[in-house]
């Protein structure tokens, strides 16, 4: 199948696929005993077309040293022509015979070269262009490779004389390249890891000077230093293997996250690829630097070989990787102290280094297969977030008698141990009700299962408990979240403080008593208080960023950022505070500073964005009350100290809370939104300032009363402060509908005549305006961040006043019983609609199209012309799907069912477009556009695709790029349409 990772590529073959559909679909017919028109003159327009591109490829071949494009292009520029003659061949026969089967098989043969055989052709093309950058990519490397060989301030300047010139060309390479892409996905990775070497460059040269200097003036902190050095030499080498693995994606999989195992696998075997030249050199060399670059490398290998066992689907592999590794680790630990005796070229030390480069390269055969294995084993895993799990198992309970292989099982017990993993780090009565939900949760899904074994999946019992089951899974996912936004309020309170508590450590003087308890005592401190953040940033993506996967691994790839990190600000700390006096040692540990901080700082921005903004507000809100209690009682006893800690926690939470105002102000273009938002962070900000005066005031003298009363004043100013922000926010963001609405009531047990004869029935208020409630449905997850609808208008519940004296009523009918008014008319679906078709586990397009139509069946289509062409993309998805597995239907109908998906896309794409312009919230905006951006990109790649399927006559493959684009189109279908309706 052909692919279209590039803008040039699909350019060429939109218009090459279009003329061969017609071509299909004119065979299609004559097979129906319509005569063939003549094609000589479309014919000729291809083959001169054709000889063209063959010159033109030809050429390329001559003037190119790359052996693989001679290797691969001939074939290829063989096949077009092979394809071009057919056309030509089968033109003429019709010229004599229109109705000739042989002349109709060689148009279809031919007609299916042309597209293949130019496919392949831009293929190998491009791919020589890719071979080009990643040569360029590993000169950088191996320039980065002889860091460790820079012993001086000349060898420094030489280095970064040869260094810069390839660097800059990398950069422009893979810039270039970024562009080019059609994958959005890919263009944005490729973007992270450039960003990320650019960043780590001047780091890189500072870590070089900081050793050169350190073991000039007398060696004190050298380790450290050479720590500091290796890695960043480290992440540098491995943002550009990245760069290079990218370089090489062909497709992409919206449906795939970067913490899947076989992405995790896939890296992991391209860092060992990247790694085994220096581990081969520092092997082969018996006076090799020990703990160095090559050493290092080789038991990065290792770890990376334990990434891909600890992730195989075989346990075979798993276990033979894994002797592997043990047995190779055995040997470099004995290489390694041979050589620290100066033993490096005994026999003994010989041979280890030759045993373990053999086992190495066994090592990597092993990797290799493990890897191909994942990718042909296909085996579904639980979703990566709380409420991906939530949704896997919500589709288990709404057929439990469905064979899953137990994915919605183990989706609701992962659910429940997230859940316990939280309440670990909870107090007080919050901890034991997430727990004791998390215990009914389980016995529930025992329940369940034990009914799943013994086949009474579909009993009555069976669906009563996954009815509750469900209820537990929303409310504990809920109850997560709730727990999560108390986390981030409480933890993020202050990242700074002991990064600079560590920075006044390591410059403190040298005479100062107990200067190096004090500076242990500060990176300790420092240390665990990044950990704590980074953890609590990992479990908000986890289990409270909801299912947005951009957002979700933003996260994790920052907070994986603090944790590497942190031990080197600790180094290069300890390397300051060791030689004070050394400058290169002062700015080196700046770098990494700020290194430090502008990644927590966007650490916390991603969790602000996680995390709802009204809930956040309530909990510091909470948060304030609980330091006044505190601060009252550190009143009552005197106790100073109490007093400025929560204080200082008052005025922290305070300050944070300004923060996420005016985070949600900056996003949005509601000039009132804006306005009021101002004006009530204003009248926050001033009453911080003066709480904190009378704190210190009331500190220095603890029982005396004016103070106290003057600091509960401004205090309470304080609180009134937060109190106002939390309102204009709550007013721009209501709060969701109830997430678990009241079930109907059993219609046997009501009896309206009876209410009416008792004079018990008040007609109900009209119901709410319908731009409110047509097409739309809130989201009850509270932590995630979106602008919900505007808050609907419920009737209020009929209330029966009886007044003894009131006027009675008229008389009502007794024959008869007044008729039932119609149902209120909530949607405009069809019967197709009604009786959509069940997928089964081997119909993947019809599963994609069965996702989608129960997304979008939840709102109504009645004037709402996003979800009536998103309900139509389902359908036509359905029927996709049984035309790929030749289920019915014709070539035509193949063809013209894929292209009615691409208009129905277009169509949702462009009305999602003006909706977009007129939303005040710009991220929301932002992401809608950038789902709208793709969506064309896979329409033209599913007509291309669709059409050389049509090529193949009979054959029925399992078109498994078809069914990635559909899958594709079902995830950003769904995420336009949910984005489309929350605003």
């Amino acid at each position: 199948m052909p692919v279209f990772h590039t803008k040039t590529i699909e350019s060429i073959l939109e218009p090459v696929a279009q003329q061969v559909s017609k071509l299909v679909i004119l065979h299609e017919e004559a097979e129906d005993g319509n005569a063939m028109p003549d094609l000589a003159r479309p014919v000729q327009a291809v083959k001169l077309a054709v000889d063209n591109l063959v010159r033109v490829g030809r050429e390329t071949i001559s003037g190119s040293e790359d052996q693989i494009l001679k290797q691969d292009m001939p074939p290829a520029l063989d096949r077009v022509e092979e394809a071009s003659s057919l056309l030509l061949g089968a033109s003429q026969m019709l010229r004599g015979d229109p109705f000739s089967v042989p002349a109709r098989k060689k148009l279809i043969e031919g007609s299916r070269g042309i597209l293949q055989g130019t496919s392949a052709l831009l293929l190998a093309f491009d791919e020589s262009e890719v071979r080009k950058i990643i040569r360029i990519c590993k000169n950088v490397l191996e320039y980065l490779a002889i860091t460790e060989v820079v012993e001086n301030m000349e060898d420094l300047v030489t280095f970064v004389k040869n260094l810069s010139p390839i660097l800059t060309k990398m950069t422009k390479e893979v810039d270039a390249r970024e562009k080019e892409l059609t994958h959005q996905v890919h263009r944005e990775m490729l973007a992270r890891s450039l960003e990320q070497v650019k960043t780590l460059t001047p780091v890189l040269i500072s870590g070089i000077k900081i050793f050169i200097t350190t073991k000039q003036q007398g060696g004190r902190g050298t380790p450290q230093a050479q720590e500091n050095r290796d890695f960043v030499v480290r992440k540098m080498s491995d943002e550009i293997h990245e760069i290079i693995r990218v370089l090489q994606l062909t497709t992409y999989d919206e449906d795939e996250w970067e913490a899947d195992d076989l992405t995790v696998m896939k890296k992991a075997q391209s860092g060992i690829e990247g790694k085994m030249k220096r581990a081969a050199d520092w092997l082969l060399d018996p006076h090799a630097v020990m703990g160095g670059v090559g050493e290092k490398s080789v038991r990065h290998i290792l770890d990376d070989a334990m990434k891909v066992a600890e992730r195989c689907v075989s346990p075979r592999d798993r276990e033979d990787i894994t002797r592997m590794v043990d047995n190779i680790t055995s040997m470099v630990d004995g290489l390694a102290e041979l050589r620290a005796n100066d033993q490096g070229n005994s026999p003994q030390a010989v041979a280890l280094a030759r045993g373990i480069q053999q086992q190495l390269g066994q090592l990597q055969d092993l990797v290799k297969r493990a890897v191909a294995n994942n990718e042909r084993s296909e085996v579904v895993k639980p979703a990566h977030t709380v409420t991906g799990k939530v949704e896997q198992a919500r589709r288990w309970l709404q057929n439990p008698g469905m064979d899953d292989g137990g994915l919605g099982e183990e989706a609701s017990r992962l659910v429940v141990a997230e859940g316990r993993r939280i309440a670990a780090s909870l107090h007080g009565p919050e901890r034991g009700e997430l727990l004791h939900l998390c215990d009914e949760t389980e016995h529930l899904t025992n329940q369940l299962a034990d009914l799943c074994r013994k086949g009474m999946g579909n009993s009555p019992q069976a669906k009563a408990i996954a009815r509750n089951l469900a209820d537990k899974l929303r409310e504990l996912e809920n109850k997560i979240q709730s727990a999560l936004v108390n986390q981030v309020a409480d933890d993020f309170i202050d990242i700074a403080s002991p990064l600079k508590q560590l920075s006044d450590a390591a410059v403190a003087p040298i005479n100062m008593p107990g200067r190096d308890q004090n500076f242990d005592d500060k990176s300790r401190k420092f240390e665990s208080h990044a950990q704590k953040l980074a953890n609590t940033a990992k479990l908000v993506a986890a289990a409270g960023a909801g299912n947005n996967k951009k957002t979700v691994q933003a996260i994790d790839t920052t907070a994986q950022q603090i944790n590497d990190l942190t031990p080197q600000v600790v180094r290069a700390a300890t390397v300051l505070f060791m030689n004070p006096q050394n400058q290169a040692s002062a700015e080196h540990f700046e770098l990494m500073k700020k290194q430090w901080t502008d990644n927590m700082e966007k650490l916390r921005g991603l969790v602000d964005e996680a995390t709802d903004t009204v809930a956040f507000i309530k909990a510091a809100e909470e948060g304030i009350r609980r330091d006044t209690e505190r601060t009252e009682d550190a009143i009552k006893h005197g106790d100073a100290p109490g007093i400025v800690t929560n204080t200082s926690n008052i005025a922290r939470r305070a300050n944070r809370v300004l923060q996420v105002a005016q985070q949600e102000a900056d996003n949005s273009e509601d000039p009132g939104f804006v306005d009021r938002v101002g004006a009530a962070t204003e009248n926050l900000r001033s009453s911080i300032a003066p709480m904190v005066q009378n704190a210190k005031i009331l500190a220095s003298n603890p029982r005396d009363p004016t103070a106290a009363n003057n600091w509960r004043k401004a205090n309470n100013r304080l609180i009134d402060g937060v109190k106002d922000v939390r309102h204009v926010v709550e007013q721009e963001f209501p709060p969701p509908q109830d997430a678990f609405p009241v079930p109907p009531p059993d219609m046997s047990q009501l009896n309206l005549v009876d209410h009416i004869s008792a004079g018990l029935f008040t007609p109900p208020l009209p119901p709410p305006p319908p731009s409110y409630q047509q097409g739309r449905k809130v989201n009850p997850v509270i932590i995630r961040k979106q602008a919900p609808p505007p808050p609907a208008v419920r009737p209020k519940p009929a209330v029966t006043v009886i007044h003894r004296d009131a006027p009675p009523r008229p008389p009502l009918p007794t024959s008869t019983v007044p008729p039932r008014p119609p149902p209120p008319e909530t949607d405009d679906e069809d019967e197709t609609m009604m009786h959509f078709p069940m997928p089964q586990a081997n119909q993947p397009i019809m599963m994609a199209a069965h996702a989608l139509h129960r997304e979008v069946k939840q709102w109504s289509s009645k004037d709402n012309e996003i979800i009536a062409a998103a309900k139509r993309m389902a359908l036509l998805m359905a029927k996709l799907s049984q035309l790929v597995r030749g289920e019915g239907g014709s070539k035509k109908d193949l063809i013209a069912t894929a292209k009615k998906i691409a208009e129905a896309s277009e169509e949702v794409t462009k009305l999602a477009k003006l909706l977009a312009r007129e939303c005040t919230d710009k991220r929301m905006r932002t992401n809608l556009l950038q789902v709208c951006e793709r969506i064309p990109t896979i329409g033209t790649q599913l007509k291309i695709l669709s059409t050389v399927k049509a090529t193949m006559l009979g054959a029925q493959g399992k078109s498994k790029v078809i069914v990635i684009a559909t899958n594709n189109y079902w995830c950003l279908g769904n995420t336009s349409v949910m984005s489309c309706c929350c605003f």
